[in-house]
């Protein structure tokens, strides 16, 4: 075999636009692609969550030679302790977005940040009443200290009621079986800190008993999530149908181009806004102007709301800047590569960290004020001015591949939207669609980039196998950045990729709302960031109610083609312990222990109806969520038939 066959490939990625930065390249700038190539092969002791690193007598690996740890921990024990503290990190990155938001607006009452307002009163109000509170005669800004006062409990309490926004979003049978099996968190930090004391070194050791607390951050993480999103609408208004373009070619050599990182609106919605204010200043430089755009899930959030372009997702976040023509990329938190700082001094690029938690060495440092919000925006905003003055026009190659995109499809957008249909219930517009036959059911698709499958691949794969098999498909995080990219969510998708029945169910919609949006519908309907999961459970939980049942025997999977971090640990966790069938397209590192990997695969689904699917070929993973949600469609079928034939008064509660 020659030496050019045994070079592995490190172009791992289907993105036409990333394939042609990354042969330009040729290896002289080192990416993630290379890293992963370098890190072969890599540690399977790690891998199937056999390797133990909680005290300092380890590391500690199960082997055949030594099958427990010094401590005489078994591979069940260190596995469950492992998942529960991956599981206690994304509850954590995500509880740290929701807290910053619910300081911000706290600050906002107090008068302490001018360039904040409350954009979307009637979101307030919604919330204020989910929540139970009476919203007559009240002012704004007296419902919102209401409303932030019992954010702050779910937040911190240490008392045993339970958490107002999980009891007040889920079904009457999850809260029922949360209480029963006695995983009702606290609080958000009161479980995170349960935790990562229960994994400590010498305290738990019983791997059921770990898993149940897996389960309650899970559920901790859900409620940081479901406040962020609901907040964010109140502070930055509801997302609304909204026309944009996705990947490389969206990059303009002419403007000032500033790419908004990670996934915190606070920064770049204000970003967004004075970059709007600062089109002199940049023409001074020699730019048209300034254009925006987003990576990852702060560019789903001004996506959505703003109509800001996407430039690319999570793994391919350094290409961007070997364009030559990217001056700025502004980071705040999560998933941000610290390598963008080398690939920046090849370039002109100015990397600019905003958080004192999350700076990486070498990098512009502006710190985030939410007192002086709108002054640190300008800052930045002149930094990337400054540096659009040092380019090298000769080194400029930007590909010129961009697709169009039609997002900002929140919960409240897609009722309007079946609302057009039928306006005293939209919610059963989609559940006639399935107890017809048109549909298939309903599969959220979300997650990251993993480069232990082909980047985008998986992502694309499962969504041209599910569309053309009639699932009607919501999409949050890279996943979302991925249909973006490659022209999978616009309307030219949907002829090109739907099956009939999908086909048929969105020109319904089309023609239901003639002259009321500005584009037709897309294949794949992009619900937000991260942590706006959350909206995606919110229309489950509307499905449960409209057939009288509980969300275990809705057809609704869940699918994290390219599941990368702990914050989709804990995501697909509260998703199972939620109810739904779960696919992840990278098996986590679990299978160390067979008991472990059987509560996931099996057990979870007779306590709580969800389950997980390892299945990292995509083809075979759309074959078993499509599996999963017929099985629901034929048992829902059957026991409402036995319903009627016996004159009950609630269908079998039995999944």
């Amino acid at each position: 075999m020659s030496e050019e066959k045994k070079k592995p490939d490190n172009k791992r990625t289907v993105d036409p636009a990333a394939l042609q930065v990354l042969e330009r390249n040729e290896g002289k700038i080192e990416t993630a692609y290379d890293r992963y190539v370098n890190m072969q092969p890599q540690c399977n002791y790690g891998r199937t969550g056999i390797c133990c690193r909680i005290c300092l007598q380890g590391p500690c690996r199960i082997t055949k030679k030594a099958s427990k740890g010094i401590c005489g921990a078994h591979s069940y024990t260190i596995v469950a302790r492992n998942l529960v503290r991956s599981i206690t990190g994304g509850a954590s990155a995500h509880a740290d977005h929701g807290r910053h938001i619910i300081y911000t607006l706290l600050e906002m009452l107090e008068g302490r940040t001018p360039d904040y307002t409350i954009e979307d009163p009637a979101k307030l109000r919604r919330v204020a009443q989910r929540l139970g509170l009476s919203v007559e005669g009240k002012e704004d800004r007296e419902l919102l200290q209401e409303v932030l006062a019992i954010a702050v409990s779910d937040f911190t309490k240490l008392s045993g009621e339970p958490c107002r926004w999980l009891e007040t979003t889920v079904t009457e049978g999850r809260m029922n079986k949360i209480t029963d099996c006695n995983i009702q968190p606290r609080s958000v930090h009161t479980t995170i800190a349960e935790s990562m004391g229960q994994t400590h070194m010498g305290v738990d050791a019983d791997p059921v008993n770990l898993v149940f607390q897996g389960l309650k951050t899970a559920l901790a993480d859900y409620i940081g999530m479901h406040i962020a999103t609901d907040l964010s609408d109140i502070l930055f208004g509801t997302p609304k149908p909204v026309t944009s373009e996705a990947n490389l070619g969206v990059i303009d050599p002419e403007m000032v181009n500033i790419a908004v990182h990670g996934h915190n609106p606070l920064l770049s919605e204000m970003v967004v806004r004075a970059a709007r204010e600062m089109k002199a200043e940049a023409e001074a430089a020699g730019a048209k102007g300034i254009k925006c755009m987003g990576i990852c899930c702060t560019g789903n959030e001004v996506l959505m709301r703003q109509g800001v372009p996407l430039v690319t997702n999570f793994l391919s976040q350094e290409l961007p800047i070997m364009t030559g023509a990217l001056d700025a990329m502004v980071v705040d938190v999560q998933c941000i590569m610290p390598a963008i700082r080398a690939v920046a001094e090849c370039y002109h690029t100015r990397i600019i960290t905003t958080m004192p938690h999350s700076k990486i060495p070498g990098s512009y440092h502006v710190e985030f004020s939410e007192e002086r919000a709108m002054e640190k925006a300008r800052e930045i905003i002149r930094l990337a001015i400054d540096a659009f003055k040092e380019r090298v026009p000769g080194r400029i190659d930007i590909p010129q591949v961009k697709n169009k995109v039609t997002a900002g499809f929140s919960l409240e957008a897609l009722l309007d939207i079946f609302a057009a249909v039928n306006p005293d219930n939209p919610i059963k517009v989609l559940t006639d669609a399935i107890d017809s036959g048109q549909l298939r059911g309903v599969v959220l698709l979300a997650g990251c980039n993993n480069l232990r499958v082909l980047h985008d691949h998986s992502h694309a794969t499962v969504i041209k196998g599910l569309a053309a098999n009639n699932v009607f498909l919501v999409s949050t995080g890279c996943v979302a950045g991925t249909a973006a990219k490659l022209g999978l969510m616009n309307a030219e998708a949907v002829e090109k990729y739907a099956g009939e029945g999908l086909k048929a169910f969105i020109n319904m919609l089309n023609e239901a709302n003639a002259g009321k949006l500005t584009e037709k519908l897309p294949l794949v309907f992009h619900m937000g960031s991260c942590v706006d999961n959350s909206r995606a459970y919110d229309l489950n939980t509307l499905m449960a109610k409209e057939w009288g049942i509980d969300t275990p025997k809705v057809p609704y999977a869940a699918s994290a083609p390219e599941a990368m971090s702990e914050k989709a640990v804990a995501i697909g966790t509260w998703c199972v312990t939620l109810g739904m069938p779960t696919h992840v397209g990278v098996t986590p590192e679990i299978t160390g222990s067979a008991l472990v990997d059987g509560i996931a695969l099996q057990i979870a689904h007779d306590v709580y109806g969800g389950y997980f699917i390892w299945e990292e070929d995509p083809e075979k993973a759309v074959e078993a969520i499509l599996a999963a949600l017929d099985e629901r469609t034929w048992k829902l079928r059957v026991h409402r038939l036995a319903k009627e034939r016996y004159e009950t008064a609630t269908i079998s509660a039995g999944w």
